[in-house]
C-alpha cells in the first residue's frame, strides 16, 4: 500500500516565520540555535527572515534540535518548496501490523490493570478489557464520536461525577493538556482546552485560583475513583506514558500508552474483580 505523506491545509506561513515561532516556543535564542546546529547566527538570521532557502538537510537539523513533531516537520519541508519526507498511515495498515500486535500484546499482558494506546489528542485508539469495563461508567454521548480521556474524565457527567480527588486530578490532566499544547502547537488541543475549561466543575475550580490555573500538584497524584457498581469500593491508581521511541512514521510520533497501576493492595484486588467481571 503506498504511503500518503500529510501535509498542511490552506496556505503556510514563510518557512522562516514557523521556525521563528518554534524557536519561540521553545524559548531558544539565534545564538544558541545557531551553536546547537552548526551554523552561524547570521546563516539562521537570513533563513528566518527569507533572505536564505534553507536546504532540506538544514531543516532537518533545526527541527531535530526544536524538537518539532513530525506532522510539523512536513509543514516545514512544504513551506520551503520541498516534497513531505514524513508518511502517516492507521494502525490498520498492511505495514502497521507488527506495531498493532504488539501494542495489543502489551495492554493484554498488563491486565487486569487498564492500558491505554492514545493518539495526539488523547483519544482511545486501543484500550485492554479492564479499561473499557472503566469506560462503562460514562454516558453514550461521551463515548460518541470517540472516547477522549480529557473530555471523559473532566465532563461533570463523565469519571469526574466518580472522581473523589477530582481537584488534584483534574489539575493534573488540565497541566498535561497545556504540556501537550506547548509542545504541539495543535489546534485540536487548543479546542479541547476550551472545551473542558467550559465544563462547570473544572471552571469552578480554576476560577477558585486567582492565577487561574489549578495549583501545583505532588510528585505522584493517584486517581481515586469510587466504583458504585462494586460495592462504591474505592479504586486509587497511579499512571505511566510512554512513547516510541525515534519514529520515523507520524502515527507511530504521535501514539503514547497509557498504563495504569493500582496505587494501594486494595486497589489491585478490586482491579482483578472488575477485569474478571468485564465481558470478554
Amino acid at each position: 500500500m503506498p504511503l500518503t505523506a500529510t501535509a498542511a491545509t490552506g496556505p503556510l506561513p514563510a518557512v522562516g516565520e514557523i521556525l521563528r515561532n518554534w524557536r519561540s516556543r521553545r524559548r531558544r535564542s539565534q545564538l544558541d540555535l545557531a551553536l546547537d546546529v552548526g551554523v552561524s547566527t547570521r546563516h539562521l538570521s537570513c533563513i528566518e527572515t527569507g533572505r536564505a532557502r534553507p536546504s532540506p538537510a538544514m531543516l532537518d537539523a533545526l527541527a531535530g534540535a526544536l524538537d518539532v513533531p513530525l506532522r510539523e516537520r512536513n509543514h516545514l519541508l512544504l513551506a520551503a518548496g520541498y516534497a513531505p519526507r514524513y508518511a502517516e498511515r492507521t494502525l490498520d495498515d498492511t505495514g502497521m501490523q507488527q506495531v498493532r500486535s504488539a501494542l495489543e500484546r502489551l495492554l493484554q499482558a498488563h491486565a487486569p490493570n487498564p492500558g491505554l494506546v492514545l493518539d495526539r489528542q488523547w483519544n482511545v485508539v486501543l484500550a485492554n478489557r479492564t479499561a473499557l469495563a472503566l469506560a462503562g461508567l460514562l454516558p453514550a454521548e461521551l463515548l460518541q464520536p470517540g472516547f477522549n480521556v480529557f473530555r471523559a474524565s473532566l465532563h461533570p457527567q463523565g469519571l469526574a461525577a466518580f472522581t473523589e480527588n477530582f481537584a488534584e486530578w483534574a489539575g493534573v490532566l488540565l497541566h498535561t493538556l497545556r504540556r501537550g499544547i506547548a509542545a504541539t502547537g495543535d489546534a485540536s488541543l487548543l479546542q479541547l482546552e476550551r472545551e473542558v475549561l467550559a465544563y462547570p466543575n473544572v471552571a469552578a475550580l480554576v476560577n477558585a485560583h486567582p492565577a487561574d490555573r489549578v495549583p501545583d500538584t505532588p510528585l505522584l497524584v493517584p486517581c481515586v475513583l469510587r466504583l458504585p457498581h462494586l460495592q462504591d469500593s474505592r479504586l486509587s491508581m497511579f499512571t505511566t506514558l510512554t512513547t516510541f521511541g525515534t519514529p520515523r512514521d507520524i502515527t507511530l510520533d504521535e501514539l503514547s500508552i497509557e498504563l495504569f497501576y493500582p496505587a494501594d493492595a486494595a486497589s489491585e484486588a478490586l482491579l482483578r474483580t472488575l477485569h474478571a467481571q468485564a465481558p470478554g
